[in-house]
């Protein structure tokens, strides 16, 4: 029993760390760039334009709330809202995907018996009741197992559009960024990191795929 007892007691102090470590776990996004951004478009006005229609499309005030995280992010980088009627040279598209994925990993299992240890006496007579316990060369490792798990997938897209540098009527792509999150977390509550994370270092470098980390609690971008 006290074996028993010694070995909750284990398992509790590791599922706290456990659960300590987690909470101290940052938010990790991972980004991917590319860009042909012109230098004179700096300070342009922009708008947003209506993503290509898809069938896990969000809700319009969905929408309308991840546009205007993007337009904050937007305004820090220098650009500026275009004004109702006006035309902006930047249209920006923002467009997200939402989904639960199955993923799996391996597990290496152990075979840990108990034996039943009969009762004895030392040397110095003193008598020793038996009990059940593991063996004396601990648990056998006897292979692995694949464990499946579900995980939140969340992508959000940002596409800057220019209307200056492309034929008539057909503007060109000069940024856009991939902003992706694995983990347990919604697209609501993750939605306003991806969008900090496409725009982090704006322009940014073509082509670079990268890491962009958030503290959990305050929300801060974690510098390398």
């Amino acid at each position: 029993m006290n074996i028993l007892l010694a070995r909750a007691r284990v398992l509790l102090v590791l599922l706290s760390a456990a659960l300590l470590s987690a909470c101290a776990t940052p938010l990790v996004t991972q980004v991917t760039n590319f860009n042909q951004w012109p230098p004179e478009a700096a300070g342009s006005s922009f708008s947003f334009i209506k993503p290509p229609a898809s069938p896990g499309a969000i809700g319009e005030l969905e929408q309308a709330t991840y546009e205007r995280y993007a337009q904050l992010e937007l305004e820090k980088q220098g650009l500026r809202l275009a004004a109702t009627g006006q035309r902006a040279r930047l249209l920006a598209e923002l467009s997200t995907v939402s989904q639960t994925q199955q993923r799996s990993y391996l597990e290496p299992v152990y075979y840990d018996p108990l034996f039943f240890h009969p009762p004895h006496r030392n040397a110095a007579g003193q008598y020793f009741p038996g009990f059940w316990g593991p063996g004396r060369f601990g648990p056998t490792y006897v292979g692995d197992r694949l464990v499946p798990y579900t995980v939140q997938f969340s992508q959000l897209t940002l596409r800057l559009l220019d209307t200056r540098n492309g034929p008539p009527g057909q503007p060109r792509a000069v940024f856009e960024a991939r902003a992706v999150y694995e983990g347990g977390a919604a697209l609501p509550t993750v939605a306003p990191y991806l969008v900090r994370a496409a725009l982090d270092g704006f322009p940014g470098q073509n082509g670079q795929v990268r890491k962009v980390r958030f503290d959990r609690e305050t929300g801060a971008l974690i510098k390398k």
